[in-house]
């Protein structure tokens, strides 16, 4: 769950994006965002994809599964 945490926040400051505008996008809170950041929770599998589709990269990348982001 670490290396999710640390690709999420990667990519929302490469994107140059806030925490609130993806959550927003996602339809959820800052909170809840905010703590998939921190790694103190885990998205579901809908929330996931929605992730790797606005960041466009894997759900293998996202996840850590793989170096290669597409």
């Amino acid at each position: 769950m670490e290396l999710f945490a640390q690709r999420l926040k990667t990519l929302r400051i490469e994107k140059q994006v806030t925490q609130r505008a993806i959550a927003n996008y996602l339809d959820i809170t800052d909170t809840a965002y905010g703590f998939y950041e921190q790694g103190k929770n885990y998205p579901n599998m809908d929330i996931l994809i929605k992730l790797a589709d606005y960041f466009e990269v894997s759900l293998d990348y996202l996840v850590g599964r793989s170096e290669e982001r597409k």
